[in-house]
């Protein structure tokens, strides 16, 4: 068995992943992609994933992609590989159908809007300090057309009312998560599954620091103590620790997957 583990950063999508691998205590090979250097969308790592986006799964020659896709494979691959308070899917189905909708949830309503605040405010100062030639060259390289407007976009600016629909969502998620931790220990319920994992690395490390002006310590105190609870976990720190090349300010942003 070999596992090698394609990834940019210890945030968002690449935390995400990383962080079962860490959990189930998996070996695993760290192939990092500088994103800074526009390697996912490079020749080699295109022939690994032709969409061009990090994170990506190789388990001898098998290429797994996207985050939620990779950590239920990893379920699955490895069904008795687990932290010592439980696997990271529930096995009754109640409790995997609520770790799911949380997943969708989160993927759905939660990671693009994060993800086009810290694309405006960061990644468009990168975009618009390339060279318009360079830029049109960069763009040419970019697989997915949503991802090349995406960038076309943070170059120019997102709009008012775009960024105004983001942060509307951003706090209905708050809102719903702080309820929900009122009621269950953990986002799906009583045990820490894939969905804590997906909210944290989306959301939990980078929200007050994009949005300080919606004082979350007050606004959502069991978020915050879910968000140190999860902190404290030996993997979740080990992940945070791993391999980080970020420039001064970047933290935050989400990344081009």
């Amino acid at each position: 068995m070999a596992l090698k583990y394609y990834h940019a950063e210890p945030l968002a999508n690449s935390l995400k992943s990383m962080v079962p691998l860490k959990e189930k205590g998996l070996a695993y090979e760290s192939v990092y992609v500088d994103l800074h250097k526009f390697e996912q969308h490079s020749d080699w790592f295109v022939a690994i994933n032709p969409e061009g986006q990090v994170p990506v799964l190789d388990h001898d020659g098998t290429i797994i992609t996207h985050t939620t896709v990779i950590n239920e494979y990893l379920e699955d691959a490895f069904p008795d590989a687990n932290p010592a308070d439980g696997p990271l899917r529930p096995r009754d189905p109640v409790g995997a159908a609520r770790m799911r909708y949380w997943n969708k949830f989160v993927d759905e309503h939660v990671m693009n809007y994060v993800s086009m605040h810290g694309w405006h405010r960061l990644v468009g100062v990168i975009a618009r300090n390339i060279d318009s030639g360079d830029f049109e060259e960069l763009m040419a390289h970019v697989p997915l057309p949503d991802q090349r407007k995406k960038w076309m976009t943070a170059r120019s600016g997102f709009s008012e009312a775009d960024l105004a629909h983001a942060t509307e969502k951003v706090e209905y998620a708050l809102a719903k998560v702080e309820k929900q931790l009122g009621e269950t220990a953990w986002l799906a319920g009583d045990s820490y599954t894939l969905a804590d994992i997906n909210f944290f690395s989306h959301c939990g490390m980078m929200v007050e620091r994009m949005f300080p002006e919606m004082e979350i310590a007050k606004r959502a105190p069991r978020l915050v103590a879910w968000r140190e609870k999860m902190k404290a976990r030996p993997a979740v720190a080990e992940a945070l620790k791993s391999e980080d090349r970020t420039a001064p300010g970047l933290r935050t942003w989400s990344g081009d997957r």
